[in-house]
């Protein structure tokens, strides 16, 4: 080799400009480090030498996740922009942030990170540094963060599947095996560097995953100082990036999602998920949850593992509701109730009264014909037992969900995880000027606020989440006076006999569809904006508060967006389930909101069929907003990137520069995902009684939910950071909470918003109390006894329509009252107080019969699988033993020292005898 085929990686210019690939830690002299930094920086500064035949080899491999020298493996990439190659006018911001950059790039080979900076391929201002972490720090670091790593082969025989006879054919629902072949399963333990010599360790290259080496350079990045001021320790790559110090931070895919790479030594994960879970094909396959847990983290796999669990679940619910669908659907021309309704005789004669002052005129009865059969196909016997069903089936699922989830507690280490001490957040590391003495510890601790503090902050995010609740009630008020004003507009306009142009529509078209419809469409947008305005202020109020870890972060933001979200969403709902139609009294005496508009009043059948309509719309729509979220604003972007930075097809783009071409992955990573599926569970299970079908949808916006979320992670993403999760979090408990609520909602809606209750006591009432000429077990009759009469001339003078006829001297309301002439006319009859009792019986002896059910599934269904029990026992076991192995040998090396001929065999008796009281 010539002196001519080296060359120095460090070169800077008279200009101070870094030249080619450049070995990070030249400084700039009007920089002053402290005195530790110093060896560092002369150390670095010599400079790496390589040969331009070996960079020449690897500037042809464009998927290398190594450094120049094709060792050292790429654990992180940093990006920033060249600041030296910027107008004149901005430079002192700029030299700001070399300066900080510099001291953080310093701190972290302080540290023992190695570093590396090439040039950008694109754009010659981009400046890529490549992060390494040695064997040294690696051990270090994974026993800080008390990884568990292998100690041995798993001995203990699995149980056997029983779709084992079944092979054959559920063999083409899983993943290719020849592919994605099953890892071999260990015993493991917390990594500890001074028992190296206990672990299963075959080669010190793949002992670390990629996953994990990532996880560990970035808590170094996260502590990493770039300032110090006086007492005062600025550090952490979270707000360089958020400062502008740095462009982009994040791991680095091992490969193309659709080219498998041909470098030596790479696993070609990424390619495999997405040819056997990402790509359309495989939509029928079940998830490589082993595979996606090692390459993207524990919380990555353990909400995709949740999603396909739900998912399976859900198909059960969906058949079940389907059923009642077409039960529905079958029985509705057949129904006693719609065919009255529809009868010319019967409906036809029914004159109604106005539903609205001055404007509103009489109607028929069999003019809501449609309606009546479209809410047949909800309302009917078959939705209660479905009610019963759901509040059974959420109980089974979430029962079932903590099972599977603790195999994978296991399966995945993360079973202790919790238990043990999670590091604080560098943001409140940051800010901690305050001593207090830990309680367990006994020893001094900095914190960043005082015990009156924290009460102080808690109290004002407190009093700005009530704020933005009360803000979220008063847009539902805004829509309910819209309701009731536009209510008044269709009522004229829809019941007018000569409006010609609707002739076609004016069956299915009525007042209150209308004025539902066009509701729901604006409550819809009205969500979806406040939405945004919501995720920054919880986010906000969240910063403001300052939680000491990354779970406590994650858990207080969760609960705010989460009761944000469901006053949002569901709050339409429940008006029109519990409010809508109840306080509405009779047409001389009507109720008005704020004094001026009169409350609606639902349909003859109730206002089931609207809560319908709103939650069709709202679940709808949501599902199609959020996949042009997810999926094709990404996209767009993507292409767009692509198009602006498009180079010549001779240029090789390394693999670091191709992430970087990617999106980058939201700060809240899965929240967003969760907060979906937790919305959508609510709609499938708290207001189900009224809309069967719910499950149906949410199955199949699930099934493309999975494959959406992984072809965007996978393709248009970079890498996410790999992070530990035990479980999925605080939605745990919010799901249980919903499904607590989900029985009382769904009782109420039948009892309340149904017209199944008035219904039954008619039904059965023949041999008690027959109402009207009701005298045997049928339903004939039904719809004269629910309508009560008014007389016109009792109008009011507010109230009297414009249009009165003198012909119309009665007129009909829905209610149970007497009629006028009686001695208590217009007042509740004794039907009415059946009904309110029956009502209230119903939901009494449904919820304790439920709840009741629910309690006893719970306590026959174990947490944790019998199996899954054992083989934590064994792994204890055999840590114990290997702790047992290493503490004997300390004590003989101790006895050791004293001559051999001391060591006798009692002392060393005497020494086992105490390590084993210990256990």
């Amino acid at each position: 080799m010539s002196e001519n085929d080296i060359f120095e990686m460090d070169s800077v210019s008279d200009t101070g400009e870094l030249e080619g690939d450049t070995e990070l830690g030249m400084i700039d002299e009007e920089v002053v480090y402290p005195e530790e930094f110093l060896p560092t920086y002369h150390s670095i500064k010599e400079g790496t030498r390589i040969t331009k035949t070996q960079l020449a080899e690897f500037n042809n491999k464009p998927d290398s996740l190594f450094f120049n020298d094709g060792v050292r493996r790429i654990d992180f990439i940093l990006v920033y922009e060249d600041e030296d190659k910027k107008d004149y006018e901005k430079r002192h911001t700029f030299q700001r942030r070399k300066r900080r950059r510099e001291y953080f790039e310093a701190s972290l080979m302080k540290m023992g990170v190695e570093l590396e900076a090439t040039q950008s391929v694109i754009d010659e201002k981009l400046m890529f540094v490549k992060v390494h972490m040695p064997w040294e720090v690696l051990c270090t670091y994974a026993e800080v963060l008390h990884i568990k790593l292998p100690i041995q082969p798993n001995d203990l025989s699995s149980r056997p599947s029983p779709w084992r006879y079944f092979s054959c054919i559920t063999k083409h629902f899983y993943p290719n095996e020849e592919l994605i072949s099953k890892e071999t399963e260990y015993f493991t333990a917390p990594f500890e560097k001074d028992r190296l010599d206990y672990f299963y360790i075959k080669d010190k290259d793949v002992f670390f995953t990629p996953s994990m080496r990532s996880r560990m350079a970035y808590y170094i990045l996260s502590r990493a100082p770039y300032e110090i001021r006086g007492n005062i320790k600025k550090f952490g790559i979270t707000k360089l990036l958020d400062g502008g110090v740095y462009k982009a931070a994040y791991p680095l895919h091992d490969c193309r999602f659709n080219v498998r790479s041909t470098e030596e030594g790479c696993p070609n994960e990424r390619f495999l998920l997405y040819e056997e879970w990402a790509h359309p094909k495989s939509f029928y396959k079940m998830q490589p949850l082993d595979l996606i847990r090692k390459y993207y983290g524990e919380k990555i796999g353990i909400y995709f593992a949740w999603l396909g669990f739900y998912t399976i679940m859900l198909t059960m619910a969906a058949a079940v509701g389907l059923g009642c669908f077409i039960y529905g659907y079958k029985t509705q021309e057949t129904s006693t109730w719609s065919k009255e309704v529809c009868d010319p005789e019967i409906g036809g004669n029914i004159v109604m009264c106005p539903q609205c002052d001055r404007f509103c005129n009489y109607w028929r009865l069999n003019t809501t014909c449609e309606s009546s059969k479209k809410l047949c196909i909800f309302d009917n016997y078959g939705t209660l037992v479905f009610a019963v069903f759901m509040s059974i089936w959420v109980t089974l699922f979430l029962e079932f969900w903590k099972r599977y989830q603790a195999e994978l507690e296991y399966e995945w280490d993360t079973v202790e995880f919790l238990e043990q001490e999670e590091p604080p957040r560098p943001e409140y590391e940051a800010k901690c000027i305050y001593e207090r003495k830990n309680p367990v510890t006994g020893v001094k601790e900095k914190v960043p606020y005082t015990a009156c503090g924290r009460c102080v902050r808690v109290s004002i995010g407190m009093g700005t989440v009530l704020f933005w609740i009360l803000l979220i009630l008063a847009s539902i008020v805004a829509i309910i006076v819209y309701r009731l004003a536009v209510f008044f507009a269709f009522s004229k306009k829809l019941r007018n006999q000569d409006l010609k142009q609707l002739e076609p529509l004016k069956e299915y078209v009525t007042p209150q569809m209308a004025t539902a419809v066009t509701a729901s469409l604006i409550s819809f947008v009205v969500i979806m904006i406040l939405n945004i305005l919501y995720e920054r202020v919880a986010i906000w109020i969240t910063d403001f508060e300052l939680p000491r870890t990354k779970t406590d972060y994650e858990n207080s933001l969760t609960l705010k967006m989460f009761l944000f979200q469901f006053v949002n969403y569901y709050s339409s709902c429940f008006y029109i389930a519990f409010a809508k139609g109840k306080a509405v009294s009779y047409p001389g005496q009507p109720v008005y909101l704020l004094g001026k508009y009169r409350n609606e009043e639902c349909d003859p059948g109730g206002c089931l069929f609207e809560l319908t309509t709103q939650l069709a719309i709202i679940m709808g729509g949501k599902a199609i907003w959020n996949n042009i979220q997810e999926v094709l604003l990404p996209w767009v972007k993507n292409l767009i990137f692509r198009y602006c930075t498009r180079v010549a097809s001779e240029k090789v783009i390394p693999r670091w520069e191709q992430d970087y071409q990617l999106q980058p992955v939201s700060k809240l990573g899965l929240f967003y995902e969760y907060l979906e599926m937790v919305i959508q569970f609510g709609f499938v299970t708290l207001f189900v009684a009224s809309f069967p079908l719910a499950p149906v949808l949410a199955l199949v916006n699930n099934l493309f939910e999975i494959r959406v979320d992984a072809w965007k992670i996978t393709t248009q993403f970079r890498r996410v950071m790999p992070e530990k999760a035990q479980h999925i979090g605080a939605w745990q408990p919010i799901l249980q909470g919903i499904a607590i609520l989900a029985v009382a909602t769904n009782a109420m809606i039948i009892a309340f918003t149904s017209d199944m209750i008035p219904r039954l006591v008619y039904y059965w009432s023949f041999s008690v109390y027959p109402y009207g000429d009701h005298s045997n077990n049928t339903m004939e009759g039904y719809i004269d006894s629910s309508l009560s009469i008014f007389n016109t001339s009792d109008f009011s003078k507010s109230s009297v329509p414009a249009t009165e006829s003198g012909l119309i001297t009665t007129c009909r309301y829905r209610d149970f009252r007497y009629p006028p002439g009686h001695p208590r006319q217009y007042e509740h009859n004794v039907y009415y107080w059946h009904v309110v009792a029956a009502k209230m019986a119903f939901i009494i002896v449904v919820e304790h019969i439920v709840y009741l059910t629910k309690f006893i599934l719970s306590y026959m269904i174990p947490d944790v699988p019998y199996a899954v029990k054992e083989q934590i026992k064994r792994e204890k076991y055999l840590t114990q033993v290997i702790l047992h192995e290493t503490n004997l040998k300390l004590v003989t090396k101790r006895l050791k020292p004293f001559g051999e001929e001391s060591v006798n065999d009692t002392e060393v008796k005497l020494a086992m005898e105490e390590l084993e009281l210990d256990f």
